[in-house]
């Protein structure tokens, strides 16, 4: 029978009394020693074979007093090491409580020393932890990636994933990255799952939830837009539940992100096998694929590409109540950008011809922000409504305005809502819903 290695152990025992790691290099303040310390240790123990007379811990204190002998550690220094290295062998290194604190939502490692974590929509630098040098934060991509069957090397130098737990880690490697491995990881945030979370922190009023409840209950075809971060995928995944439970639900993603608790779902994701996309499977092959799978809704987790126009084909031709998301700076800027992915699919089509198959498949478009102060707002929800020299029309349903700053740095502003019911409105009430009645004539 083979021996038992520290990795192996690692995986059978937990640590004892080493729950709380400590990652302040005001502990350790000889952060090169640290670092060295931590090197050798690591190097010395991963392979090394388990003796059978001894626990885990133990050995692990062994090995450590063997490597510092000479070195004058504090007890809490000495502990800060033990923890190190656990996090080493049985977590995901520096990054290991990172990934563990529910209130960092992303977190962005640019170099060994360059750490950023974004809490509460701030980005900030963490000067508390460091890699030791490229390799070690190459390691633990590979580490990360490992579980879901996924590898990171010269020849495959990008990986764009979803995590075990939802989180979706995007790692690049020379040669594409110049200046050193990089990962950034968005962790999935299970707290904001169901609208009545959104309305808590202020991204939306009672009355615009429940519009958008009855819009995808009437099944209007509609875009969520905004730039980077700013909660387009949480709000897809709040407005998808808002489906059916009787539905057939097809989710078409590059990395599957969407969580939805219908019965009927079928979540297809993309297939990357190299940089250079051979044999790849694209967001467009697999919307093209899913109208052959019956769908009553389909849903596309991101349109950045020539799959627009098959997207917009399939809102044209009886699937109604699609959903996706776009990135853009607006709603306006949203149907601009949808415009120059249909003309990308090398069809010949005139522009006035692309925008009358845009204003006939798309019904609403939710522009969603992240604020100066860091908390996400819908700013704006608008129907498309005709054209107004040959340019499509967009009329506003509801908005924020923004009026400053408060003295606390939080954005001060009023939600603004149309006062008479809008052209989608009787879409809606065709489909029997009814639970919007009076939202347009009182104060909400």
């Amino acid at each position: 029978m083979p021996k038992t290695t520290l990795l192996d152990a690692f995986n059978i025992e937990r640590k004892g009394d080493y729950s709380k790691v400590i990652t302040d290099y005001e502990i350790f303040p000889d952060k090169k020693l640290l670092d060295d310390l931590r090197t050798r240790i690591v190097e010395n123990l991963i392979d090394k074979e388990m003796p059978e007379d001894k626990l885990l811990n133990e050995f692990i204190n062994d090995e450590i007093d063997a490597t510092i002998e000479g070195f004058d550690l504090s007890n809490l220094e000495r502990s800060h090491l033990f923890n190190l290295i656990d996090n080493e062998i049985n977590g995901y290194g520096p990054i290991t409580e990172l990934l563990e604190d529910k209130n960092i939502t992303e977190i962005m490692v640019n170099a060994p020393n360059e750490i950023y974590i974004e809490i509460d929509g701030q980005i900030i630098k963490d000067e508390s932890i460091s890699f030791i040098n490229d390799e070690h934060i190459i390691r633990t991509i590979q580490r990360l990636i490992e579980p879901i069957g996924r590898t990171i090397d010269a020849t495959n130098p990008m990986v764009d994933a979803r995590l075990l737990d939802g989180s979706r880690i995007n790692a690049v490697i020379p040669p594409l990255s110049t200046k050193g491995p990089v990962i950034t990881i968005r962790k999935f945030k299970e707290s904001m799952t169901h609208i009545d979370d959104l309305i808590r922190v202020g991204t939306l009023t009672p009355a615009m939830a429940r519009f958008l409840d009855a819009a995808v209950k009437g099944k209007l075809n509609i875009i969520v837009c905004g730039g980077t971060g700013s909660g387009k995928t949480t709000l897809l995944n709040i407005l998808s539940s808002f489906i059916s439970s009787h539905e057939r639900i097809i989710t078409i993603e590059d990395a599957a992100e969407l969580r939805l608790n219908q019965e009927h779902v079928i979540s297809l994701e993309t297939r990357v096998t190299n940089y250079e996309s051979d044999n790849e499977i694209t967001i467009r092959d697999l919307v093209i694929n899913s109208l052959r799978m019956r769908p009553d809704r389909i849903i596309v987790g991101e349109v950045r590409g020539k799959e627009a126009f098959d997207m917009l084909q399939a809102m044209n031709t009886g699937h109604d109540g699609s959903l996706t998301t776009l990135h853009a700076n607006g709603p306006q800027d949203a149907l601009n950008r949808l415009e120059t992915m249909v003309l990308m699919s090398g069809l010949e089509i005139p522009i006035k011809a692309i925008r009358e198959y845009i204003v006939n498949a798309i019904d609403l478009v939710v522009n969603i922000e992240r604020m100066n102060d860091g908390k996400r707002k819908i700013t704006s929800i608008s129907e498309l409504d005709g054209f107004v020299d040959d340019r499509i029309k967009l009329k506003q349903i509801f908005g924020f305005n923004q009026i400053g700053l408060t003295e606390n740095g939080e954005v001060d502003g009023e939600f603004i809502f149309a006062k008479t019911p809008p052209k989608c409105y009787k879409k809606i009430i065709a489909r029997g819903i009814n639970e919007v009645e009076g939202v347009f004539l009182k104060n909400n």
